[in-house]
């Protein structure tokens, strides 16, 4: 039933952001799904100045074929926002059995990938634009994977049963703006999620 349910989540929230009930044909979805890919690797390459031109480069395809997917750059940084989010949640899918490693390990996964999203993110403020149009669906899963885990997680004491979904999204989300703006290297990442973790988990 979870697993449904997130890929109901996944696919409902893609359509949201082309603006079609229908599903994308297969060479429209597979077009799609390079095009974002693209998007990403010139985000994480060329930051605030990627460019609509330079996707297409990346993508191998014209910038006619973007456009009959994304009519502006501000469609297509609220989709890689949103696929970054849909990645996670099919991640969630192949957590560990085990409820305290699944719990802790996909937050960790959501702070590594707190830059890749930063991006584009970026680039919808400074044009005037609200990062978070549009993706409402994908949070919304986002959220329930994340208090799914937090459940399982205390029933199994492997997390303090005291701990609250507010304090931890606040937590969570500290995390993810000092991972993004100090550029934390990987070693660093490591040692403050630990801090973070043991406060998390019952006293001993």
């Amino acid at each position: 039933m979870f697993r449904l349910s997130t890929r109901h989540r996944a696919a409902q929230a893609r359509r949201t952001m082309t603006g079609d009930a229908r599903p994308l044909r297969a060479d429209a979805r597979r077009n799609r799904a390079r095009i974002l890919e693209a998007a990403e690797t010139v985000l994480a390459r060329d930051g605030t100045s990627a460019s609509m031109r330079a996707v297409a480069h990346e993508a191998r395809v014209g910038l006619g074929t973007i456009y009959r997917h994304f009519p502006d750059q501000e469609a297509l940084y609220h989709a890689v926002i949103v696929e970054g989010v849909l990645r996670l949640l099919a991640e969630a899918e192949t957590l560990p059995a085990d409820a305290g490693e699944a719990f802790f390990g996909f937050l960790g996964r959501v702070v590594a990938g707190a830059r890749r999203r930063r991006t584009p993110a970026d680039l919808l403020t400074a044009a005037g634009a609200d990062p978070k149009a549009g993706t409402a669906e994908a949070a919304r899963g986002m959220r329930n994977v994340i208090e799914r885990l937090l459940l399982a997680a205390q029933e199994s004491g492997a997390v303090r049963s005291d701990v609250r979904m507010p304090e931890l999204l606040a937590l969570l989300s500290a995390a993810c703006l000092a991972a993004e703006r100090d550029q934390w290297s990987d070693d660093l990442r490591g040692r403050a999620l630990g801090l973070l973790f043991d406060g998390l988990r019952p006293r001993r």
